[in-house]
């Protein structure tokens, strides 16, 4: 990948995010899971020709638009390490989440997990979790790692460099039928039921 090419995969990353982020209300205490294919963004198979250099400019974008709203971040690692995720440990123990050992590297983990790894302040795996947000470049399958209920979003910017953009957030379960209410007006009083 080109010098400049890899300048505007920060920017593209950090125009899709910023957009998730408003519309999933990303804020501290909120966790967005990425599922990234390094390969695919260089406009390879996926798999094929992961990119340490791709996945330093990811999170530099990624993380430029954690620091804005303060919300925190989870990274998929590739199948050979079952999909775990790179998180920071106060993450790790405030969600009370299992961790696995492992440490990922490009061809057990993926470019993108390895990086952060290295990048992050205190990284562990975690073996699974459910983020209120998620972004996946490259067609990764991040789905395992959502809140139910996943709400698909469509960013303004479908690519980074080359690899497909997929995004979602979650809202809470709708509970009730047709006599559910979600919302009380303003005006009025609780009602309970007999």
């Amino acid at each position: 990948m080109e010098t400049a090419e890899l300048g505007d995969i920060r920017g593209q990353v950090a125009e899709i995010l910023e957009e998730l982020a408003g519309a999933a209300g990303l804020k501290p205490g909120r966790l967005l899971v990425v599922g990234v294919s390094t390969s695919e963004v260089a406009g390879v198979r996926i798999g094929t020709g992961g990119a340490e250099n791709i996945a330093a400019e990811l999170f530099a974008g990624i993380d430029e638009v954690r620091q804005r709203h303060g919300f925190d971040v989870a990274f998929q690692c590739c199948e050979h390490l079952n999909r775990a995720l790179v998180v920071e440990r106060q993450v790790l123990e405030r969600m009370g989440l299992t961790e696995v050992a492992a440490v990922p590297v490009p061809k057990a983990g993926g470019s993108m997990a390895a990086t952060a790894y290295k990048r992050l302040i205190e990284p562990c795996l975690a073996e699974s979790l459910e983020a209120h947000a998620g972004l996946d470049i490259g067609e990764t399958l991040i789905g395992m790692h959502l809140r139910r209920v996943a709400v698909p979003f469509r960013p303004t910017l479908r690519y980074v460099g080359k690899a497909r953009v997929n995004a979602a957030w979650s809202r809470p379960k709708l509970i009730g039928g047709e006599r559910a209410v979600y919302t009380l007006p303003q005006s009025q009083d609780s009602r309970f039921c007999d």
